[in-house]
This record gives structure tokens, C-alpha cells and sequence, in this order.
């Protein structure tokens, strides 16, 4: 029997609905540690940067976890791994419980970075594995959106909880162990350990320029809007309440303008649609740098479509760089953009961090209007070059979410071929 008609058999649509709660439950304990810890730094009134000190240590995890993941896999397997990650996810925001210590929180999200990195390739990994031809792309995308949703619903969770004591990181730690037992209950096939992947920078270069520099704007460009945002609020001094509305709306600009934007580009050259999303993303970020003491719903409406556009960006430069690639090289793609995303993810905030001290906390604000500037600018050139004009054959486009690593089968060691 062939292998996709066993996994059809034995791993039905039902059956990974245990490895999109689990991931689901850790998205909730990720959201509410992600608004509470910028906005408890500001009420014990430390500076932005040290905010920005701190999501820029979490990346630095993201970029590790993305590296390591496959390398642990091929050692252990996924289930194994996933627990690992997950008890890693739960050390880490045991450390913030003990103090508001800036040094200790940002070894504590560099933990948290790498583990939450490492679930989240484990899990896409999982399910592409455990999915037939015939319903993964529903799959993905359904689990994309519950990941997406269940962020911002963590982050919402910021409403109901005292900023003084550890209610926020005990809550968080008990979503993250809640997102154990599906995992470890479940009767879903874990996959076979992965081949080693190349990661091939220059030859994605010459299969999808477009695709492989969106990834390198993206990665850190969701970052900043995601990372940067609530302690952007918080040094506004919008209220604890406010900015968990604000982070359980942002995630609504996923619906609101990547699933037309990505369905528009289904039906007409990718690139001119990557265009319109970067113009959206300046746009969006320029009237950002105008909202000094405007209402919540003003700001709210501003942010929720730089993070759909930014998302948007995301998944059409993905789906490009398929477009033209051949089959085969699928995996080595999706390897290569997944460093891409990890180092542009890494740099940026870092950047923006630096700048927040002779800038202010608008400075992630201009940081991203810049890059997506130069990205637009980069698109257009390749438009106008004849040799990037040629006619294309189109994926079906996928929503997924530039909040996490999209897996290739799992994170593979860098390799330039």
C-alpha cells in the first residue's frame, strides 16, 4: 500500500485534532505571557528598551530553536521532544514567577523562545506527516488560525488578572501543562525521524529572489509589530485592560486582510499582491506614529491591519517561492525561508531595541516602515526585470501565520550549498 493511502487510513481528519488543542493550549499561555510581561516591566517603571531587551532575548531563542529542533527529533522523536519543549516552556515562566528581574527574564524568554520555536516545527511537522494530500492544506490552515486566535485569547486573559503577584505566569504554566496530555494520550502515529535537510541560500536565491528577501523583511517585521506593540501601549500608558484588547484584536487583521489578499493573489501575479501588503504595512505604520493619545479603537483599527498586512507578506512570499520552485526542492525551500524568517526575526528586534533609547518607543514604528519600504522597492525592480517576468504557475495559497516558524519537516543545521 502506498504510504499517503496508509496515512489515510490511520491517521483520519479527526485524529489530529489532538495535536492542534495541544498547540492551541500553548498558544494561550503564550499570549498571556507575551502581553503580561511589557506591560508588568512598565508598571514597575522600567524603560522600553528593557522591554525590547527582552522580546529581542526571545527571538534569539526563536533563531536557536529553529536550528536545534531537527537535530533533537533525529535523536529522540517527536513526542519525546514535545514534552521536552514543553516542560522547557514551563521552567522558564516558573523564573518569571520568582521576581521582576530584568536579566533573569531575558534568560527566561530566551528559554521560552527556543522551546515554543521547537513545539511549534514539532507539531507543523506532526501534522503534515500525519495529514493525506487531500485535506492537509484545510488542516494547516485550521490549525494556523486556531494558533493565531488562541494567541490573542491568551493575551486577552491579561484582563482578568492581578498585575501584582504570579496569577499571569501560574496561568500560564497551567495551559502549557493542560497542552501535554493530548499530545501524550493520543493514538496519532508520531512521524519517522527526518533526513538531514540542505539549507540552500543561493540556490533559493536563483529559484525565488522575491520569496527568500520577503522572508528575511518578514520575519523581523512580525516581530516588531507583535513584540513591539503592547510595550509601544504600554509606555502610552493605555491600561493593562486596553492592551489585552488590543492584542486579541491585532490577530483578527489575519481574517480581515490576509485571507483577501491571499485569495487575490491566487488569481493574479503574486508579486503585485506583496506590493499592496508593503504599502499597507508603511501606510498602517506611519498613522501608528500619529496616535499619541488617541482612543483605543483608533489604535486597535491601526495595528489590526499592520499585522494582517505584515501576515500577508508572510504567506505569499511563501507560497512564491513554491510557485517556482519544482517539487523536489519543496523541503530545502521551506528549510532555507525558515532561516530566513529565524535571523530577520533576530536582527530586527535587536535593532529596534537600540533605537528605542535616542528614538523613543516609536522607533520600531520607522524601523518597519523602512524595511518594508526597501522590500516593496526590491519587489517591484524584480517585476520590472525581464527575467523575473515570465508567466507562473500558482500553489494554492495557504494562510499561515508569520507569529512562528513555518516548518520544513523540521528545522535542519544551516548549510549554504
Amino acid at each position: 500500500m502506498r504510504e499517503d493511502a496508509i496515512r489515510a487510513v490511520t491517521s483520519p481528519p479527526y485524529a489530529v485534532a489532538s495535536i492542534v488543542l495541544s498547540m492551541g493550549l500553548v498558544a494561550v499561555g503564550n499570549g498571556l505571557l507575551f502581553a503580561y510581561v511589557p506591560v508588568k516591566l512598565a508598571a514597575e517603571g522600567f524603560a522600553p528598551w528593557i522591554a525590547g531587551a527582552v522580546l529581542t532575548a526571545m527571538a534569539a531563542g526563536n533563531f536557536a530553536g529553529c536550528l536545534a529542533t531537527g537535530v533533537l527529533v533525529r535523536r529522540v522523536g517527536h513526542a519525546r521532544v514535545f514534552a521536552a519543549l514543553a516542560a522547557m516552556v514551563t521552567l522558564s515562566v516558573l523564573i518569571v514567577a520568582i521576581g521582576t528581574d530584568p536579566w533573569l527574564w531575558m534568560l527566561s524568554r530566551g528559554f521560552y523562545g527556543f522551546a515554543i520555536a521547537g513545539l511549534f516545527i514539532v507539531t507543523q511537522s506532526w501534522l503534515n506527516d500525519a495529514c493525506a494530500n487531500e485535506w492537509r492544506g484545510r488542516v494547516i490552515a485550521i490549525f494556523y488560525m486556531t494558533y493565531v486566535l488562541c494567541i490573542g485569547s491568551g493575551s486577552f486573559l491579561l484582563r482578568f488578572v492581578e498585575l501584582e503577584g504570579v496569577q499571569a505566569p501560574l496561568l500560564s504554566i497551567l495551559f502549557t501543562t493542560l497542552a501535554i496530555l493530548p499530545v501524550s494520550l493520543t493514538r496519532l502515529r508520531a512521524p519517522a525521524p527526518p533526513e538531514s535537510v540542505t539549507v540552500a541560500l543561493r540556490a533559493v536565491w536563483r529559484i525565488s529572489p522575491v520569496g527568500l528577501v520577503g522572508l528575511f523583511a518578514v520575519g523581523g517585521l512580525t516581530m516588531l509589530v507583535q513584540g513591539f506593540a503592547p510595550i509601544y501601549a504600554a509606555a502610552e500608558n493605555y491600561s493593562k485592560d486596553d492592551i489585552a484588547l488590543l492584542l486579541f484584536l491585532m490577530q483578527f487583521g489575519m481574517i480581515a486582510v490576509q485571507l483577501p489578499l491571499g485569495a487575490l493573489s491566487d488569481r493574479m501575479d503574486r508579486r503585485y499582491v506583496l506590493i499592496a501588503a508593503t504599502l499597507l504595512v508603511v501606510a498602517s505604520a506611519g498613522a501608528a506614529t500619529q496616535m499619541t493619545g488617541v482612543e483605543l479603537l483608533w489604535l486597535i483599527v491601526v495595528f489590526a491591519l499592520w499585522s494582517g498586512a505584515t501576515e500577508s507578506i508572510y504567506a505569499i512570499a511563501n507560497a512564491h517561492a513554491n510557485d517556482r520552485a519544482e517539487p523536489r526542492y519543496y523541503l530545502s525551500v521551506s528549510s532555507t525561508l525558515l532561516v530566513a524568517w529565524s535571523v530577520s526575526g533576530l536582527v530586527l528586534p535587536a535593532l529596534a531595541t537600540a533605537l528605542t533609547g535616542p528614538l523613543g518607543p516609536r522607533a520600531f514604528m520607522f524601523l518597519a516602515m523602512a524595511v518594508a519600504t526597501a522590500y516593496g522597492l526590491f519587489v517591484a525592480y524584480r517585476l520590472m526585470s525581464r527575467a523575473a517576468a515570465k508567466a507562473e504557475d500558482h500553489e494554492p495559497y495557504q494562510p499561515i501565520s508569520a507569529q512562528a516558524p513555518h516548518s520544513a519537516e523540521l528545522a535542519p543545521p544551516a548549510e549554504d550549498i
